[in-house]
């Protein structure tokens, strides 16, 4: 079985466990997702099965979009609501709606971030939540990512409670952190803050309209239907010019042989090569000809 499933991650749950449960269902270890979520985070989760799991790493470069929420009024020591509160401040008045927009202009673009403690990123073959969860701070790589869209959706103020709830949409490139966006967002507007919920409604080219809950992937499954639900990996790289082989070419290819610039049509830096309407293989441009990239299916 070789595809891609745009699965539904639902909150509580890690990635590794929707792989775990998938790998029980669809009876193979052979899958990975592209792109973590957090537990407290719901959302779009591509999910590559079989031969398919060789393009993750082109999944995973298209963006992603997310809606959430950002409390303003206290922070927490892991950004989202799973955390302790470290932090708190009365928000005396509203903030204006003009003001937010106005910081999240600012905020757009490219950016360089530092990860949170509270994170998987991995430094010195630990994960950084490890440190934190030994109560130990350590330096963390600084990332620079691009935040090409982030919008305000709406906001509401609490006289009561003195906290102030920001609605918000944001698109980005892979290695986002949103948590650490919005939190360093209400430290620009003068106030502490923490995400208070997350969704992710695109990814891999997937929107949230695409895709399957564990549920649904049980009852394909029993159904003997699953296999209507797989995009082919193809859809990985539909963004890549391609070209359909010759069967001389794809005796070739399957090789790995190079290909004579003068044979590829369109010409271009990276081209997907098809054989029978299936992607086998990303070649690139070098001199005089193409040359393997990557392999995706020998047969």
């Amino acid at each position: 079985m070789d595809g891609i499933i745009p699965l539904y991650k639902e909150r509580g749950m890690t990635s590794f466990d929707c792989v775990s449960r998938l790998r029980k269902l669809l009876q193979t270890r052979k899958i990975g997702h592209s792109g973590t979520l957090d537990p407290a985070v719901d959302g779009v989760l591509p999910v590559c099965v079989g031969a398919a799991t060789k393009v993750v790493d082109y999944l995973m470069q298209s963006g992603k979009q997310y809606q959430g929420e950002l409390l303003i009024g206290e922070a927490t020591n892991t950004e989202d609501l799973t955390g302790a509160i470290i932090a708190a401040q009365p928000v005396p008045q509203a903030i204006p709606a003009a003001k937010i927009k106005n910081q999240m202009a600012k905020m757009t673009g490219e950016i360089t971030q530092i990860p949170p403690m509270y994170s998987a990123v991995k430094v010195n073959g630990k994960r950084l939540y490890e440190y934190a969860r030994a109560g130990k701070t350590v330096k963390r790589p600084r990332r620079h990512v691009t935040i090409k869209q982030f919008e305000l959706v709406s906001t509401d103020y609490d006289a009561q409670s003195k906290q102030q709830r920001v609605r918000f949409r944001v698109s980005c490139t892979k290695g986002t952190y949103v948590r650490t966006l919005v939190v360093d967002l209400a430290k620009q507007l003068g106030y502490p803050g923490t995400m208070s919920w997350l969704t992710r409604l695109k990814s891999g080219g997937f929107g949230i309209d695409q895709t399957l809950s564990l549920a649904d992937v049980r009852d394909a499954v029993t159904a003997g239907t699953i296999k209507q639900y797989l995009y082919p990996l193809d859809y990985a790289l539909k963004d890549y010019p391609a070209m359909e082989l010759t069967t001389d070419q794809w005796h070739a290819v399957q090789n790995g042989g190079w290909l004579k610039a003068n044979e590829v049509q369109p010409e271009d830096d990276q081209v997907v090569l098809k054989y029978h309407q299936a992607a086998k293989a990303l070649y690139h441009h070098d001199q005089q000809f193409y040359k393997p990239t990557k392999m995706f299916l020998t047969k």
